[in-house]
């Protein structure tokens, strides 16, 4: 899927905007291009999000008359929720009944298509305003062939130790950092929010099982032929009881040369709490990185090269810079949190590892047949 089209959005979160569900909205906010125009979500209703992000002076309003009623009024409700499951709450179908009718587009990231609901379609077609289910896989069913890397291109993949602490973000951190030191860098979107962001990409959640590795394989493909260095949005994790699939076509698809691991210092269990009476320990780094570099290693050499750190569960910034101190000393790599401090550090040290690799070497040295 691809856009361009520039829009003026009001992102939906009705009553989850401070939970952990609202990961979509965060993530467009932060890093999105498109003008903001208001949050709806009755439950900070006259509250502005700064509060939450500064820096981003976006007022939360209670209803949709009331975004409507703006001086510069929206032309796109996006759904800002990403739930267990990706199904819509049963109580936002009047919202988006009436956005529709108002001749507002509706894009969503839920694994729920709305476009193929009778109603919402009614309501599209009666307005004129589109529905953009970002999750819908594309028609076209790639197998995964082995493709070898352009020489010249370094392909890195960001990997973690649970889902949802902030692959994507430290992905597009480093391209904003690597885009400053001059390099010519692409990232691929392998998620709805990703693609809500960059407009371009696919949902490999979505994707069939036997063509997933091949349709990321494809995407790497594409973003080798826009720049050198390339980094691929990860996502879940290898030993996550739900998501470990997603996270294994990703690294079997993109045939990396180096790995991002992204850790969230202070989080002792998976995100997983569908079974009251068991948890699922994160494991250790130094063990998770070895497990990595072999799962890689079945298909294409691969190396973790440094550690992002989420440190959000440190307030004061002199406790997370040591959490980070002490990382980087227990596995010899280097780390940083760059979303908290920005990533330029980082990005330096990742480019002199990458291009350290020896496969990367020999495959610069490779002459396309």
């Amino acid at each position: 899927m691809t856009s361009s089209d520039a829009r003026r959005l009001l992102i939906l979160t009705e009553g989850q905007f401070q939970a952990h569900n609202a990961k979509t909205a965060m993530g467009v906010i932060r890093y999105g291009t498109d003008e903001i125009v208001a949050l709806l979500d009755s439950s900070i209703a006259g509250r502005n999000v700064n509060e939450w992000l500064p820096g981003h002076d976006i007022p939360a309003v209670g209803t949709l008359g009331e975004a409507l009623a703006m001086p510069n009024p929206p032309d796109t409700l996006l759904i800002g929720i990403a739930p267990t499951g990706g199904r819509l709450p049963e109580d936002w179908r009047g919202i988006i009944i009436a956005a529709l009718g108002a001749g507002m587009d509706v894009h969503s990231g839920l694994h729920t298509f709305l476009g193929d609901d009778a109603e919402f379609s009614a309501a599209a077609a009666s307005s004129g305003a589109r529905i953009v289910d970002y999750r819908r896989p594309p028609e076209r069913h790639e197998t995964a062939i082995g493709r070898r890397h352009r020489p010249g291109s370094r392909v890195i993949l960001t990997v973690g130790t649970d889902c949802a602490i902030g692959k994507m973000s430290v992905a597009l951190d480093l391209r904003k950092s690597a885009l400053k030191a001059g390099d010519s860098v692409v990232f691929v979107p392998t998620g709805q929010t990703g693609m809500m962001i960059d407009g371009w990409g696919v949902a490999i959640d979505r994707v069939i099982s036997d063509f997933a590795q091949g349709t990321v394989e494809w995407m790497v493909g594409e973003a080798e032929s826009r720049g050198d260095w390339v980094i691929v949005e990860g996502q879940g994790s290898l030993d996550h009881p739900a998501y470990s699939s997603v996270t294994l076509s990703l690294i079997h698809g993109a045939t990396p040369h180096a790995l991002v691991m992204v850790h969230k210092p202070g989080m002792a269990n998976h995100d997983f709490d569908h079974l009251p009476d068991v948890s699922f320990p994160i494991a250790s780094l130094p063990e998770f990185i070895r497990l990595h570099e072999k799962v890689a290693g079945l298909v294409a050499p691969s190396r973790v090269v440094a550690l992002a750190l989420n440190t959000s569960l440190y307030q004061d910034d002199a406790d997370a810079r040591r959490v980070i101190e002490d990382i980087g000393r227990e596995t010899g790599l280097p780390a940083g949190d760059p979303v908290r401090f920005g990533g330029d550090a980082l990005w330096a040290s990742i480019h002199e590892a990458v291009e350290a690799l020896p496969w990367v070497q020999a495959n610069d040295a490779r002459v396309e047949a």
